[in-house]
């Protein structure tokens, strides 16, 4: 890592936007000529380099505050990391759409049920679920989360998980690649789980 570079991770982890913002341009080349040997011929028409690096990168943005310095190549394998997971995400979810019933949803679309179907999805429960005053107020909370998730995150899902609209569709509606939205669902409902954790009130967690 040189000098220059070390002070900008610093100053990223410090929570400066400009710095990482600049780092990140400093890794995009050779991050896209990565993610283009990896993606290959195979998912080329379903997952696209430029949405795994903006779904990298601002994954990046939400946990720079976690990045640990390691010394020289460490920021930039921590960076791998995500595209990497990113990456295995969308192919997993594209390759289980190949198949019938290829992706658990959370039963039907739209209203309370499909709240409830989320929790159940990210691996929670809700604390006091027979009581209906105490339903409703969590599921208000829950509401509340997505809506202060960021903005795609967001999107996708209500698009995809509460309106139950096809990957496809969502894809369209983002203009992404239906890579992109895979992608894009499972940082969202790492997002809402750890929501959900902090929620002890409304929520238990076992998944």
């Amino acid at each position: 890592m040189t000098a220059t570079e070390e002070s900008l991770v610093s100053k990223a982890v410090a929570g400066d936007h400009e710095a990482l913002s600049e780092l990140l341009q400093q890794h995009a080349p050779a991050m896209r000529r990565k993610l283009a040997r990896a993606i290959g011929d195979a998912w080329r028409s379903s997952v696209d380099a430029e949405d795994v690096m903006q779904v990298t990168f601002l994954e990046a943005f939400l946990r720079i505050n976690r990045f640990q310095p390691g010394g020289a190549g460490s920021f930039s394998a921590w960076l791998s990391r995500i595209a990497e997971n990113n990456l295995r995400d969308a192919i997993k979810w594209l390759s289980r759409a190949k198949r019938p019933d290829p992706r658990r949803r959370v039963g039907a679309p739209g209203g309370e049920e499909s709240y409830v179907g989320l929790v159940e999805m990210l691996g929670a429960s809700m604390t006091t679920p027979s009581r209906a005053a105490a339903r409703g107020e969590a599921l208000g909370a829950l509401e509340k989360m997505i809506a202060e998730l960021p903005t795609d995150y967001e999107r996708v899902i209500r698009l995809y998980d509460l309106e139950g609209r096809s990957a496809s569709e969502v894809a369209e509606l983002l203009d992404r690649s239906p890579g992109a939205v895979f992608m894009l669902r499972a940082r969202a409902h790492d997002c809402l789980r750890e929501l959900l954790g902090s929620a002890s009130q409304y929520f238990t967690v076992t998944g």
